[in-house]
């Protein structure tokens, strides 16, 4: 079983940064394709970026720019650089876990909450 852990939410003011980290348990995470979403209230979960276990990168649209996914596999780990916080990127975080074997994103995290202030 792949557990995760995200951390690195908070309040911040608007134009601010955050960075989020999510750890992943186990051998394996090398191999996975690791993804960070997000959830607003009364919104549907919304994919904001991905890593593929080769380093290649996708964003949303809205998140282009301003936010860095990165990995350190050494450390089995996934992060999120988010710069110049919009009050719209307010929203629980979740990281995600893709196995090779599978097209979708079945592990997931907890969450951690992201305010960003006017």
């Amino acid at each position: 079983q792949v557990q995760l852990v995200e951390s690195g939410g908070g309040l911040v003011q608007a134009g601010g940064s955050l960075r989020l980290t999510c750890v992943v348990s186990g051998r394996h995470f090398s191999v996975y394709t690791m993804g960070w979403f997000r959830q607003a209230p009364g919104k549907q979960r919304e994919s904001v970026a991905r890593i593929s276990r080769l380093g290649s990168t996708v964003y949303a649209e809205s998140v282009e720019g301003r936010f860095t996914i990165s990995r350190n596999n050494a450390k089995n780990t996934v992060y999120l650089q988010m710069n110049s916080l919009k009050v719209e990127d307010t929203a629980v975080y979740y990281c995600g876990v893709e196995k090779p074997q599978s097209q979708s994103f079945d592990y997931w995290g907890q969450g951690t909450q992201v305010t960003v202030s006017s």
